[in-house]
């Protein structure tokens, strides 16, 4: 019996690489979650009146300076998302900073506006946790 092996056609296991369908997931929701940032950027800039908050009732600054903090935080994390679903490692480690300085922030945004903030922190804490369970070497599927 011979056997045929053709020049290449090695398996992502025998690479070395694992797949990950949670990184999948991770790469997935940091999109979601730097396009929900994004759009909150963008509110904050364009109608000063859409969060019914007086100026001594959020944490540090006023709404123009949330709105290009949510901007760039929110274009990072697109970017951050596009690098997790491309395997690369610095996205991982960069997605759970983000993370945790996205859910801080929607933490001191609370009470502008509760009920997003709050979705928006679980899905930061998922998304830690979908970029901490796959092993080091594991790229999305």
């Amino acid at each position: 019996m011979t056997t045929k092996m053709t020049h290449g056609s090695t398996s992502a296991r025998a690479r070395g690489m694992v797949t990950s369908g949670w990184l999948t997931f991770a790469g997935t929701l940091a999109l979601v979650v730097g396009t929900f940032n994004i759009i909150a950027g963008l509110v904050a800039l364009l109608d000063d009146e859409y969060y019914l908050v007086g100026q001594n009732q959020i944490l540090i600054f006023d709404f123009t300076t949330w709105g290009w903090f949510w901007l760039a935080v929110g274009i990072v994390q697109i970017a951050i998302g596009a690098g997790i679903m491309a395997g690369r490692m610095w996205a991982r480690a960069a997605g759970v900073v983000f993370a945790v300085l996205a859910a801080i922030g929607h933490l001191a945004f609370l009470q502008a506006f509760p009920i997003w903030s709050v979705l928006t922190i679980a899905l930061c804490v998922l998304l830690i946790y979908a970029l901490t369970a796959p092993p080091a070497g594991s790229r999305a599927a």
